[in-house]
């Protein structure tokens, strides 16, 4: 194992990783949520942390994207201690979307999506047409290019989902953290937030996201980080990752895994008490 100072901080487990926790404690007041956890996210491939409600899935994100400061222990972005990072510098390299973002009122997506910018502007860099061109491709890659003038809180709960990682996007990112991106969506429109970040991915963008939907997780996911308690119980591929076993361990639920028939990704079954088991 190799270690290093804090202010270039790298070890083997995490050398392919662009972030990762090392031992990282983290609570609310005196209330501890995540205690001495490690974990490193693998690049290049939607990484989805589930578990049951209260478990630390959230708090783990909030503290990879430094929103959170953890007690004890260090999170590494790029081989650097991401608390000694300037926010700026740390906002060009990591894009976030938290839970239920919620935009001022009348603002317009075109100017929701240019404040994605704002990390690359200073008193010497004011807006360029390069920006511009940088919040065109936003834009049009998360397909809400004719919402441009519209406010905000006038669209839908997709289209709104679809802007705000649209403003993710303008940052020049190519590493996104997605808090819930579904939350409040019906499937359909849940699906086709999904399909969008699974085309980042395809472009070459890393995500990592929190969801509750089991199957869409196993579904959109290349790699699963299943906890409970605040620990990291199970971590890998969902084919590997996702038994009756280890669902009953982390959920409390009793159901069968068999094949999913439109993909090659475990389906989730879940049975009742009132249901008999299926062979």
């Amino acid at each position: 194992m190799v270690t290093q100072s804090v202010t270039g901080v790298e070890s083997e487990s995490d050398h392919a990783s662009r972030l990762a926790a090392r031992g990282v404690t983290v609570g609310y007041g005196a209330r501890t949520v995540i205690d001495d956890l490690d974990v490193a996210i693998p690049p290049g491939v939607i990484t989805t942390i589930i578990g049951p409600n209260g478990c630390g899935k959230s708090t783990l994100l909030r503290t990879l994207s430094r929103l959170l400061k953890p007690s004890k222990g260090t999170v590494v972005l790029d081989g650097d201690d991401i608390a000694r990072l300037r926010t700026r510098d740390v906002a060009r390299k990591l894009g976030l979307l938290p839970q239920a973002p919620v935009a001022p009122e009348g603002l317009t997506v075109a100017d929701l999506v240019a404040r994605g910018r704002h990390p690359h502007q200073s008193w010497l860099r004011q807006w360029s047409s390069d920006d511009a061109d940088v919040v065109e491709r936003a834009l049009a890659m998360t397909g809400v290019s004719d919402l441009a003038d519209r406010p905000v809180d006038a669209l839908s709960g997709g289209q709104r989902q679809r802007v705000w990682i649209s403003m993710t996007l303008a940052q020049g990112t190519d590493l996104l953290l997605l808090d819930e991106p579904t939350t409040y969506l019906d499937l359909a429109h849940a699906m086709d937030v999904l399909d969008l970040v699974d085309d980042l991915h395809e472009s070459g963008c890393t995500v990592v996201m929190v969801l509750h939907d089991l199957n869409l997780a196993a579904r959109y996911s290349d790699n699963l980080i299943v906890m409970r308690e605040g620990s990291i119980l199970a971590q890998g591929h969902p084919r590997d990752v996702l038994t009756a076993e280890l669902l009953q361990e982390a959920f409390g639920l009793n159901a069968k895994v068999i094949d999913d028939p439109v993909g090659d990704r475990p389906l989730i079954v879940p049975i009742g008490r009132t249901h008999v088991q299926l062979d």
